[in-house]
């Protein structure tokens, strides 16, 4: 390629064992005792399962390189990175043989293999690699095992999420009981990346992206609303333009030592998070998001977590994020709440989320500029999420003003 790059198997993604640990991370004890610290916690850990494909050195391979999809197409082409037309069957590279998961001998070996990491570490799901590109034979097959093996014989519920860039219609139909509880939304982050990174973009389109995942997920549903992830620029690039929005992400990362130009950036993402914290799904955040970390697409979007030495706007990031995630668990109209959009412009959007008598309102601001904003409500005596004051209504409505790439939070108690 053109620069010159060169990669590693440092992210895990070219497996040359089912059941081993890569050395770097650790030990299975290590891993153990992980797992027992986080439950310990209340929190859940998911494995990120790669079933698509192997490294070529894999002992699968070497012994059955029939297992494999076809590396030529027909007409002699190579069969890489066909990522649509030859979605099933496409491998990532030359080394990396993609399985032939419709094949009932590799499917149960693999599918085995996932409940050996359920049964054996206590894991609490998987974050399931390349989804699309495997069959849906391998989904229902495992979904199956976990039912009988895992949620039936141990009584232990379990989560799969899936990786899929694609339409809706796509990521829907891997969504049922017979294989994922659901997938990254990727169609609403790229939508939202525009609407709160990109001055140019509206919010009418963010609106538009939102009533097309209820369209195709319903009202109600577990899909993962994304901060960023291994394969995009960082939100903080594009947000204080250090990358262009019609630019090589990943080549301005190879290229350009990428730091934070614009602080305003901080308040967009804060805004960002808000937006997918209030949302129906499940919020996930991209490590070193909750601050603000910045950098171009892979590998410039997987530098080392910062935990200490955060500057004030970094700190000021995460006490935000902090507080919208610990309000999120505690209120139930965003966790079971009805979705709302009650006023669209192309520079604000105010949504309530309803449950029974609970209501709670958001409302955003992209512009540069502080807004002010009338929102029609019965609820009396609402809570100011930022500032903790009662706000008063006149004649069944309620004025807040908003500053510039800014939110508010309003609820009842």
């Amino acid at each position: 390629p053109n620069p010159k790059t060169e990669f590693s198997a440092y992210h895990g993604y070219w497996p040359i064992s089912f059941n081993k640990i890569d050395y770097r991370f650790g030990t299975p004890d290590e891993l153990h005792k992980l797992v027992k610290t986080a439950h310990n916690h209340n929190m859940n850990v998911l494995l990120d399962f790669v079933a698509n494909h192997v490294h070529q050195e894999h002992p699968i391979y070497k012994q059955h390189p029939e297992w494999a999809t076809n590396l030529y197409l027909p007409d002699g082409t190579l069969n890489t990175e066909r990522w649509d037309d030859h979605r099933l069957t496409t491998w990532f590279d030359t080394f990396l043989p993609t399985l032939d998961l419709t094949n009932p001998e590799i499917t149960n070996i693999l599918t085995d293999s996932a409940i050996f990491w359920i049964n054996e570490y206590n894991l609490d799901g998987f974050r399931h690699d390349a989804t699309k590109h495997v069959p849906e034979y391998f989904w229902r097959t495992l979904t199956r095992k976990i039912k009988e093996q895992v949620i039936v014989a141990r009584n232990k519920q379990v989560f799969q999420i899936g990786e899929t860039y694609g339409s809706r219609e796509l990521n829907a139909s891997y969504i049922n009981s017979g294989e994922l509880d659901a997938q990254f939304d990727f169609n609403l982050y790229d939508a939202a990346l525009q609407a709160f990174a990109n001055p140019a973009t509206s919010f009418t389109t963010l609106a538009t992206a939102l009533q097309e995942s209820e369209k195709y997920y319903g009202s109600h549903h577990l899909m993962g609303n994304i901060s960023g992830n291994q394969d995009k620029p960082r939100f903080m690039a594009m947000a204080d333009g250090s990358i262009r929005f019609d630019e090589d992400a990943k080549y301005a990362g190879w290229n350009r030592d990428i730091q934070v130009q614009d602080t305003a950036a901080y308040n967009k993402l804060a805004s960002f998070m808000a937006f997918n914290l209030t949302i129906p799904g499940i919020p996930v955040i991209y490590y070193g998001d909750e601050i603000g970390m910045t950098g171009g697409n892979d590998p410039d979007n997987r530098r080392m977590m910062r935990f200490d030495n955060h500057n004030l706007h970094e700190e000021n990031t995460l006490t935000t994020v902090k507080r919208l995630a610990n309000f999120r668990r505690s209120n139930l109209p965003l966790i079971y709440g009805d979705m709302n959009l009650l006023n669209v412009t192309d520079s604000t959007m105010v949504y309530a989320r309803n449950y029974f008598d609970k209501v709670t309102y958001v409302a955003l601001n992209k512009s540069a500029s502080n807004v002010t904003i009338n929102i029609p409500t019965e609820a009396p005596n609402l809570i100011n999420l930022d500032a903790g004051d009662i706000s008063k209504m006149n004649n069944n409505s309620i004025t807040i003003h908003i500053p510039a790439y800014g939110f508010k939070i309003l609820y009842n108690d």
